[in-house]
């Protein structure tokens, strides 16, 4: 599956900054992660972390599927509602899933401060508000949830946020104090680096095309003829899972973004905010480390890649007269577009966990607008399904529920 348009930012910007082997021998492991953008290196960090000998291939280059192109908006925030999760799957359980997402965020700070990254990473303040008076019931409502479940929240008033954000479409919003970014492109490099030194081996351009499961392990075919032993399987293949897996378990959508010119003004006014609102599909805005503002949205059903890039000048557009609808100047400068696969589930929540069609495997699927936040969550829940323990989280993520 092509999962973005031929020119996302966070490539151009960084480059290639490292480059990997195909394998073209056999080997063995205790772990073999398939799939090395941001939550492949994740789980290969764990797993290292946690002594595991580790394998981790992708068939194409390394970090240049989806994490390529990611806005990395980092959020508890569940594309779900707070107050209409509680009501799918039960309080405890919702509020334990938006937690577990909140601590995420500060596992990844300390994450990158451990590596020595220089990814960006900044914890932000996030605004969410009502770009429509009919949505302002629904969210003081799920404020309220917020606040009784214990997140720190407060809630702003049109004017207050017109003075703060210089934002002119709003009806009140949300002003939570926990969120962040940070370029997930290079993250995922710098992991991958981080862990080849204490052993992790890394294949690029290396395609699982065959497992066949064998007496305590599973046998891996690879279209370059070579072979892996592997214990067990961790797939952390993002949204082309939706052609591994037989049950239809997630929506596929495309999402377009569009990044300005170099803005000293806007960077400094909203690098330390993310802004996202109630509009369907909603628009989500965030500052890049080198003082571009960046805007995205404009999601619709994915059909094929050539259909959604196809649309990305339209779409391009339409997002530069949402930033003047937004904020009612023409300071927005396009240098970059892309666009990305989006996936959503039933319920907002990821699906990390076994499947009954694949033996001695696990999935790590960080499904929908916080993908990168539900994959550090599923470092401990590989960590505990390899160790042998349950993990709290595991009926509320599994397939079949």
């Amino acid at each position: 599956m092509d999962l973005k348009s031929n020119e996302p930012f966070w490539l151009v910007k960084n480059g290639i900054l490292n480059s990997y082997p195909s394998l073209r021998e056999d080997k063995e492991c205790d772990v073999l992660i398939v799939g090395a953008g941001i939550t492949g290196s994740l789980i290969a960090h764990q797993c290292i972390k946690d002594g595991y000998k580790t394998i981790l291939i992708d068939k194409r280059e390394i970090v240049n599927g989806s994490s390529s192109a990611t806005t990395s908006m980092l959020q508890y925030e569940i594309d779900t509602p707070l107050y209409e999760l509680e009501e799918m799957i039960g309080k405890e359980p919702a509020i334990m899933s938006y937690k577990a997402c909140s601590d995420s965020i500060d596992k990844l700070g300390k994450i990158a401060k451990e590596i020595k990254s220089k990814a960006g990473f900044k914890k932000k303040t996030s605004l969410y508000y009502a770009s429509r008076k009919k949505d302002v019931t629904w969210l003081e409502k799920e404020f309220n949830a917020r606040k009784e479940a214990g997140f720190k929240v407060k809630w702003l008033k049109e004017p207050e946020i017109e003075k703060t954000f210089k934002i002119k479409d709003s009806h009140g919003g949300i002003l939570s104090d926990q969120g962040g970014s940070v370029d997930a492109f290079r993250l995922a490099h710098e992991l991958i680096h981080f862990n080849c030194e204490k052993g992790l081996e890394v294949f690029d351009k290396t395609e699982l095309v065959k497992v066949e499961e064998k007496k305590g392990f599973n046998l891996v075919h690879l279209d370059t003829k070579a072979k892996i032993k592997a214990k067990h399987i961790i797939y952390c293949v993002g949204y082309e899972s939706a052609n591994m897996i037989k049950e239809k378990f997630v929506d596929l959508l495309s999402t377009y973004a569009i990044v300005s010119e170099i803005n000293k003004d806007l960077y400094e006014c909203y690098n330390d905010y993310l802004i996202w609102n109630t509009a369907e599909p909603y628009l989500y805005m965030r500052t890049t480390d080198d003082c571009r503002f960046l805007i995205g949205g404009e999601d619709e059903e994915f059909r094929n890649p050539e259909k959604r890039d196809e649309l990305l000048t339209a779409k391009s557009k339409k997002l530069e007269k949402d930033y003047e609808k937004v904020f009612h100047n023409d300071q927005f400068i396009t240098d970059f577009s892309c666009a990305g696969t989006f996936g959503e589930t039933k319920d907002g929540l990821p699906y990390i966990g076994t499947h009954p069609d694949f033996k001695r495997s696990y999935f790590v699927l960080g499904f929908g607008g916080n993908g990168i936040t539900f994959s550090v969550t599923g470092m401990d829940m590989v960590s505990d399904w390899l160790a042998g323990k349950t993990n709290p989280l595991t009926p509320y993520f599994a397939f079949g529920r």
